[in-house]
């Protein structure tokens, strides 16, 4: 099995799509930092919004915009991709234009632009990951697609801190962080436009014949739980911290810190450990590490007031590295079992399952919390245990194991050398009868 085992700068940013490509996901990433943890509170004093029907649009706007996925992954097929990537952009332009056009009480037109951003949102990663699949391949690939998740998340933090300082100026403020976040958009969407990344339809057309994408039902449906990791930080552990525990907001900041810090400094580094290992085992044993570290937070929770928050910190390390984990393989083993003629359509297959866990995640977070934290972190562990093991016991479907063992490639040429042999023979046979006087 190929592994990488060094960090070579100039070889990430290259199999990442090229320094231009880079920019355009610093600066898409900065300008969505600046905006997209804010929304509510745009809805709420820009708008004038109550917070029960902001949430409710901004809801409505994230599961609309897994619709687009099918047909995202489509246009990926026939070969689009710095192309798409540009487009999920460009719609949160829309989306931005929408958001400052919107006057206050307006439901409707802030729904609408959260229905644009939910759509950049939600087609922007399967884009990317077939842009970076197209210019990388096997463990550099995997490499550069979490090279990608690591300055996407810095770009994020870094948004968010630039906005924080700047939310003392209330609704003008948050409409000039909008207006920024547009012209961020637009700037992204040139850069990575003028990229230029397109696959070859004509050359995966003789992939056609090996069947249709692989369906990872398991995979799919497990992921739908693992993505849950993702907003432990941001709504599990402060919910818990500050209404369950009454522990002061510092704690629920410094987990968010530490998350957005190991991501950016790790995610590559682990990425390129692990690649000596299968994308699956790998995607597997996150899946027990993410498990172990929730049963960790109900032990910790126990520990009375003066210890749990800072036990709960030290334990969302562990999670962060479970994450961190489940980032760099998951994506990977999705490019890595689908043919090169349905990748596009198996990375919108995989998006939809993260964005359907994404969507749903919150609910089912919070309603669990409503009955204690044992139901919590006891049904979250159980279930990513569960989807652990799905993921360690379903058997790939991909190229490599599509593609007949080298055995009946042997015994098939064998024949086709006896028939050659024998064509041969007969054309010599019919030569010597027509020279026959």
């Amino acid at each position: 099995m190929a592994t990488t085992t060094k960090i070579r700068p100039r070889a990430l940013v290259r199999a990442s799509g090229g320094p231009r490509y880079a920019l355009a996901l610093a600066v898409d990433a900065l300008g969505t930092g600046l905006l997209r943890p804010f929304l509510l509170l745009y809805g709420m004093l820009v708008l004038q919004l109550s917070a029960p029907v902001t949430g409710i649009a901004m809801t409505a706007g994230i599961v609309a915009g897994l619709v687009c996925m099918p047909a995202v992954g489509r246009w990926l097929d026939r070969g689009a991709r710095s192309t798409v990537v540009a487009a999920s952009m460009l719609v949160r332009v829309a989306g931005v234009v929408l958001l400052l056009a919107a006057p206050a009480g307006h439901v409707w037109l802030f729904a609408a632009a959260a229905l644009f951003l939910g759509i950049g949102n939600q087609a922007w990663p399967a884009a990317h990951a077939a842009l970076v699949a197209t210019v990388a391949h096997g463990r550099e690939r995997d490499a550069a697609l979490a090279a990608g998740r690591a300055l996407r998340n810095a770009g994020l933090g870094a948004g968010a801190l630039l906005a924080t300082a700047f939310l003392a100026g209330g609704a003008t403020a948050l409409q000039v962080l909008a207006g920024v976040t547009g012209v961020a958009y637009l700037a992204a969407a040139a850069l990575a436009w003028s990229v230029r990344v397109r696959a070859d339809p004509a050359a995966t057309a003789a992939e056609v014949a090996e069947g249709p994408a692989p369906r990872m039902r398991m995979l799919l449906a497990a992921n739908v739980v693992y993505v849950f990791c993702l907003n432990v930080p941001e709504i599990a552990l402060p919910l818990i911290l500050v209404t369950q525990l009454d522990a002061s907001p510092m704690w629920s900041s410094a987990i968010f810190v530490a998350n957005t810090v190991l991501v950016v400094t790790l995610q590559v580094p682990v990425t390129i450990l692990l690649s000596r290992f299968s994308r699956r085992a790998v995607l597997a044993l996150s899946g027990v590490v993410i498990a172990a570290s929730y049963l960790g937070f109900l032990a910790a929770a126990s520990l009375g007031h003066g210890w749990a928050a800072p036990a709960i910190v030290l334990i969302s390390v562990v999670c962060t590295l479970g994450e961190i984990s489940y980032a760099g393989s998951a994506t990977a083993l999705v490019a890595a079992l689908a043919p090169a003629h349905v990748l596009g359509r198996a990375l919108a297959r995989f998006q939809l399952s993260a964005g359907f866990g994404l969507a749903v995640s919150p609910a089912v977070i919070t309603t669990l919390a409503s009955h204690g934290q044992a139901a919590l972190w006891g049904s979250l562990a159980a279930a990513t245990l569960l989807s652990a093991g799905a993921v360690a016991t379903e058997k790939d479907q991909g190229p490599a194991q599509q593609s007949p063992p080298r055995e009946s490639l042997e015994r098939e040429a064998d024949r086709l050398e006896e028939v050659v042999v024998f064509v041969h023979r007969q054309e010599l046979r019919r030569a010597g009868d027509l020279g026959a006087p």
